[in-house]
C-alpha cells in the first residue's frame, strides 16, 4: 500500500452537465403533461432568476 502511487480522479464535468440536461428535460416534460407550457415557462423563468441571483451574489 505505501509504495502505490496515488493516480488523479478522472473528470466528470461534462458527464454531470450532460446528465443534468438529460434530468431536466425529461422533468420538464413531465411537469408539460401534468400541468400544461404555461407551468412550464414559469418554472423555467424562476429557474433561471435563480441562477441569475446566484451568480451576482457570488460576485460581491
Amino acid at each position: 500500500m505505501r509504495g502505490r502511487e496515488v493516480s488523479s480522479a478522472p473528470d466528470y464535468t461534462v458527464t454531470c452537465l450532460v446528465m443534468g440536461f438529460i434530468n431536466l428535460l425529461w422533468v420538464f416534460c413531465v411537469i408539460w403533461a401534468w400541468l400544461g407550457l404555461p407551468a412550464v415557462l414559469a418554472i423555467g423563468y424562476f429557474l433561471n432568476w435563480l441562477i441569475i441571483r446566484a451568480e451576482r451574489s457570488e460576485q460581491r
